[in-house]
């Protein structure tokens, strides 16, 4: 892997990103890797008092805010809140920054999570991963197919269990310590996105809840203090069934989950 490898987070919501997934982003930016913070919906039904318009100008400079603290590449979203369906002109859309930013890694939500956002999110990034190759398949903008390998991984999702309150057990862990500090400042750009939670959901303590979810994860492992667990997709379709750039790239900080 002398190669430049991209890596892209592609997720529902600002700051779904930070909750879950930015740990082995953060650490994947220390292995060389250049990487893109991509969320698809706007936040645009996150405010209790400001105009859709006004709320998702404010998340997105947010989401560039927190962008920055990570040395990434920030790519606006293309959804209203609420708005992200399984559909053939979303999923042109979404082929397109796909083709566009080229990843060889892509971090996304669990197909089963507790937010149907979430789960449409996901399902539209897996199937524009897979069509990328494909001259027949038409994005909106056109971008050229393209043959690079693609390694797709999971996060878990937020509150660790699915919709029906089962657990998601991950594949492997991702040891964050050395980077928590940097993702609790990741999370904290998004202000406007702690005063709506504080409002609907009670969540009076946003980044110790990070920390918190952090530190379970981290007890799964019998080792690490926080880290973050994630499911390896299926590699038919997308990469050598041993391509596997995460435990490659941060083998120092990886472990399989225990039996």
């Amino acid at each position: 892997m002398n190669h430049k490898i991209v890596a892209l987070a592609a997720v529902a919501h600002p700051d779904d990103i930070e909750f879950m997934m930015a740990g082995t982003l953060l650490l994947l930016k220390q292995q060389g890797v250049e990487i893109h913070l991509w969320n698809l919906c706007n936040g645009s039904c996150g405010s209790a008092s400001l105009s859709a318009q006004e709320i998702a100008a404010i998340r997105w400079e947010e989401a560039q805010n927190a962008a920055k603290v990570a040395g990434g590449i920030a790519h606006p979203p293309l959804f209203d809140d609420l708005g992200a369906y399984y559909d053939a002109p979303s999923l042109a859309r979404v082929g397109s920054v796909i083709r566009e930013i080229n990843p060889n890694i892509i971090l996304t939500h669990s197909p089963q999570d507790y937010m149907e956002d979430h789960q449409n999110v996901c399902r539209l990034i897996v199937t524009a991963a897979f069509s990328r190759g494909m001259k027949n398949f038409t994005t909106h903008p056109p971008q050229e197919p393209s043959s690079t390998e693609v390694a797709l991984y999971h996060a878990l999702p937020h509150g660790l269990n699915d919709s029906l309150r089962t657990p998601i057990q991950p594949h492997f862990l991702i040891n964050i310590a050395s980077v928590i500090e940097q993702k609790k400042e990741m999370l904290v750009q998004h202000k406007s996105q702690k005063e709506w939670l504080d409002i609907t959901q009670g969540m009076s303590a946003y980044e110790l809840e990070m920390e918190r979810m952090s530190q379970a994860v981290g007890k799964i492992s019998g080792s690490f203090s926080v880290a973050e667990g994630w499911r390896r997709h299926s590699h038919l379709g997308f990469a050598s069934e041993t391509y596997n750039p995460l435990q490659t790239l941060l083998k120092e900080n990886y472990a399989s989950t225990p039996q």
